[in-house]
């Protein structure tokens, strides 16, 4: 015979306090855990959203980063000749020619400072990125001291607001406006013309040449014509698998930190669960002698013991994920590694995160009502009725 499940939710309905300090604990864990990734999976997600599968980035070859690219006069109008770039309504190479910079300006109400990128870049750099718009302001005039900030840098830096001013370069430089990139780093970046940028920091080189395909297939193409040719010493790839590789670095660490807290709470959490599940069975030895004298077999009741346990596991993995997903109202800021320019986004929830949390949690019950459904098990009728006696 089965035991009723209705027996095992009583069960733990009838140990209130015990019950809820074991699914706490369980929940604080599966907090954690689901925060990690989260976390992760929002930075990771941030970066590669700010690249289109229709855009190819050149670069100086072994550079990780657009900032440490280096890419001259001639070499720019090698690449601006390939076939496979799609033209604008002039009959123009898609192309833009821009330039990356790092300044450090003052966080609002702190004294901190943290690293801006500066993106210095043409009329077509807003065309080949059509998820950057404007929300306040107008764009910045050609050849003048004005910049375009993103809508994260006008909140989180000091001058960074409509109307105010910043230095750098030894100017001083007019937000006109303030742009909107949505959850891509180019929320993070200040725009403004690459040629006064050149001026302003003595730069005679480009960062990186952007331009867009005329097909996706065409890539392999120009990718191969541009790096085996002699006149060049670069590398070609999709936009968003440079940004891809800019996450890898900081995602990885984010998730093997987090790991290892997690590792230390669920040891803790599991331990709880045990103590809870052994208390259990102390408590009802008399109860299990008279379910095995009523004819429920071993098998009954150690499955009886472990369903508590995965109720457990559950009911703290329901709780605790359902607490992290408050967290993707939350935006945070930290270095990208890579570009080590500072870069915000937020926690990001997916239906892979809250079953990697569900399942992590039911791990966790049982195995911390493993030992103890097993003790249940094994107790025999006469042992148990002897013990009541």
């Amino acid at each position: 015979m089965k035991i009723p499940y209705q027996y095992t939710v009583r069960n733990l309905w009838n140990r209130k306090l015990t019950t809820a300090l074991t699914v706490s604990g369980m929940a604080l864990v599966v907090f954690v855990f689901s925060a990690v990734l989260m976390l992760a999976y929002g930075l990771k997600k941030t970066l590669v959203n700010t690249g289109s599968p229709d855009n190819v980035l050149v670069l100086r070859r072994s550079s990780t980063s657009e900032v440490m690219s280096t890419i001259d006069r001639y070499q720019a109008s090698v690449i601006a000749t390939q076939p496979e770039i799609a033209l604008d309504s002039d009959g123009l190479p898609l192309l833009a020619k821009e330039l990356l910079v790092l300044i450090t300006l003052n966080k609002r109400g702190t004294t901190k400072v943290a690293n801006v990128t500066l993106r210095g870049v043409d009329d077509n750099s807003w065309e080949l990125r059509p998820g950057v718009r404007l929300v306040v302001g107008r764009k910045f005039s050609k050849g003048a001291n004005e910049i375009v900030v993103g809508k994260r840098i006008a909140e989180r830096f000091e001058g960074c607001a409509l109307g105010e001013s910043i230095k750098f370069g030894k100017r001083r430089w007019l937000v006109v406006g303030i742009m909107d990139a949505g959850n891509t780093e180019f929320s993070s970046e200040v725009w403004g013309d690459v040629d006064q940028f050149m001026q302003a920091f003595r730069r005679p080189v480009y960062s990186g040449i952007l331009f867009r395909l005329k097909k996706r297939s065409l890539f392999p193409g120009v990718k191969h014509r541009l790096e085996n040719d002699p006149r060049l010493t670069v590398v070609a790839k999709t936009e968003i698998e440079y940004y891809k590789e800019q996450s890898e670095l900081m995602e990885r660490f984010i998730k093997i930190l987090g790991m290892v807290l997690t590792s230390i709470f669920s040891l803790g959490a599991v331990i709880g669960a045990m103590i809870t599940m052994y208390s259990n069975v102390a408590n009802r030895i008399v109860e299990i002698g008279t379910l095995r004298a009523l004819g429920f077999g071993r098998t009954s009741v150690l499955t009886a013991f472990l369903l508590e346990a995965l109720l457990l596991g559950l009911a703290g993995g329901i709780i605790g994920l359902a607490s992290s997903s408050f967290l993707q109202n939350i935006t945070v800021s930290t270095t990208n590694w890579k570009s080590f320019s500072e870069v915000a986004f937020r926690f990001a929830l997916t239906p892979r995160i809250a079953l990697y949390a569900i399942s992590f949690a039911a791990i966790m019950g049982i195995a911390g009502g493993a030992l103890p459904s097993l003790r249940a098990a094994r107790l025999s009728i006469v042992e148990a009725l002897h013990t009541w006696e």
